[in-house]
């Protein structure tokens, strides 16, 4: 069972796209979010010395989001290397603990595990360069870092970054999962589902290999661009999804799948065949 949370945002500067804090109801934890151009100003922040982990964000030339996880025993220290080391980034969220509770095993463990967090996820290319050690602490430590760093995936998401969550929404035990297919011509098959973010295609799902001639232009585009990026990728006489697919809609999904224009509210169905349209209408 999931409860609610309280999150108390501070405006360090009064500006929503400047600095800030974010903590969390009876978290020893507290999240700075530091555009580039301001980590020069934050020498008047005395617990950016502590240690801690922080998260470097930016583009690539590609327009694909990166990410950088990096740990420090002085996080404004490292913060200021990294402006003049790396340029891909322009919004670093670091991490520190109000009691100073943190020691070098610590962040070497939660760098290690976003790490493989963020790997996992697949929605940001990592910018680091080998894969962070893992340091080897107690159970009781273990159990307190993988309390911190779920706390740290959720203001993470807060502020707008999705690096570590799953492309499917996790739900709990008690409540079923609602998965979807699509069967059409020219051996497309697919399964997804319905997201806060739009609609998921699941890996393995299988693609028309050709567009029909009516297809949007702006769709044709989109679909070479996945197999450009190898997320459709031949095999036999379909393509295959390699991996699971966020699309802003179930529409633009199905068009993905079937190489056709589409109503995906229609085509996405239920094992029972109710359609994804009569299964949002019959849930409101």
């Amino acid at each position: 069972m999931k409860f609610g949370k309280t999150i108390k945002i501070f405006l360090i500067d009064g500006d929503p796209n400047g600095r800030m804090t974010c903590e969390l109801s009876n978290w020893t934890g507290k999240a700075y979010r530091i555009p580039r151009v301001k980590i020069k100003e934050c020498v008047d922040r005395h617990d950016l010395n502590n240690p801690g982990i922080y998260l470097l964000f930016g583009k690539s030339e590609d327009g694909f989001d990166k990410i950088y996880i990096g740990e420090a025993e002085e996080i404004l220290k490292r913060l200021q290397q990294q402006v003049s080391q790396k340029d891909f980034w322009n919004e670093a969220i670091a991490f520190i603990s109000k009691d100073e509770n943190l020691n070098k095993a610590h962040i070497k463990y939660i760098e290690n595990r976003l790490h493989s967090l963020a790997k996992d996820a697949g929605r940001y290319q990592l910018e680091n360069s080998v894969i962070p050690t893992q340091s080897s602490i107690s159970e009781s430590d273990r159990a307190e870092m993988e309390e911190f760093i779920s706390n740290i995936r959720l203001l993470v998401n807060t502020l707008g970054h999705k690096a570590f969550e799953e492309k499917r929404e996790i739900k709990s035990n008690d409540e079923q999962q609602p998965i979807f297919y699509l069967k059409g011509a020219r051996g497309a098959e697919a399964l997804g589902e319905p997201t806060a973010e739009g609609f998921v295609v699941f890996k393995g799902s299988k693609a028309t290999l050709s567009n029909v001639n009516s297809i949007a232009p702006s769709f044709a585009k989109y679909r070479q661009q996945l197999i450009e990026q190898n997320v459709l990728q031949q095999n036999g006489e379909v393509y295959e999804f390699t991996e699971d697919s966020v699309f802003s809609s179930p529409s633009t999904a199905a068009v993905m799948v079937m190489g056709r224009n589409a109503n995906g509210l229609l085509e996405w169905k239920l094992a029972n065949g109710i359609t994804l349209k009569e299964f949002e209408s019959e849930n409101r």
